[in-house]
């Protein structure tokens, strides 16, 4: 059986050179057979913890980030990394406090038609996915954040996301947002909506708008 300590140096050579953020049965694949991934991630975290660099879950994946309280060494980098128009702001902060949520629920929070730009925007960067079909007339597509948006912001889940009032001077989103948002519970949406079907893909034709919309004014 492979040593603790060389387990935990395996699985910190696997996290420093991914690509992206890798989890447990990625780490555990490549292990020898009978590896303790479990509690070498536990030590490493420990090890790390206090760092510039620290060892974090987001969501069910492990990869190394810069310390919380670092973050505004990297502000800089971040903005060119990706600029979200105020608009986009608005949608994202929309789905991150409001998912399961449609296009039309967005529409009526934001009080203007959404232009598809917006939403392409938001998948392209990866900040957002579908997520299902809510069960009711029309079926219509629900949407979600990712992992990667967990990771962009820093979050290690849905939970850690700032109340209304902390939002504008966390820098997370800005933008005035209605007085009722609270952190979302997914799970207990779970029995609003059916899964994907295979065929269903992001649609961002002209039908994305309703009839008559103006496509300028998203």
């Amino acid at each position: 059986m492979t040593e603790p300590d060389q387990v935990e140096r395996m699985l910190e050579a696997l996290l420093f050179a991914a690509a992206g953020p890798l989890t447990l049965e990625d780490m555990t694949d490549r292990l020898p057979v009978g590896a303790d991934a479990p509690a070498a991630l536990i030590r490493l975290k420990a090890r790390y913890a206090g760092r510039g660099v620290e060892l974090v879950q987001v969501g069910a994946r492990w990869r190394f980030s810069t310390a919380a309280d670092l973050a505004f060494l990297m502000t800089k980098e971040r903005e060119e990394a990706l600029r979200l128009s105020r608009a986009a702001q608005e949608f994202l902060a929309i789905i991150a406090y409001h998912q399961p949520v449609t296009r039309a629920e967005i529409d009526q929070i934001r009080g203007v038609q959404s232009h598809a730009g917006i939403l392409e925007t938001l998948v392209k960067a990866g900040l957002v996915r579908m997520r299902g079909r809510r069960r009711s007339p029309g079926r219509p597509v629900t949407w979600g954040t990712t992992e990667h948006f967990l990771a962009h912001y820093g979050l290690e889940s849905l939970a850690d996301l700032p109340g209304a009032a902390e939002m504008k001077a966390a820098g997370l989103l800005d933008m005035t947002v209605p007085a009722d948002f609270a952190p979302p519970a997914p799970e207990s949406s779970a029995d609003l909506e059916d899964p994907l079907d295979e065929a269903d893909a992001p649609d961002f034709s002209t039908d994305f708008f309703a009839p008559g919309a103006d496509p300028a004014k998203g």
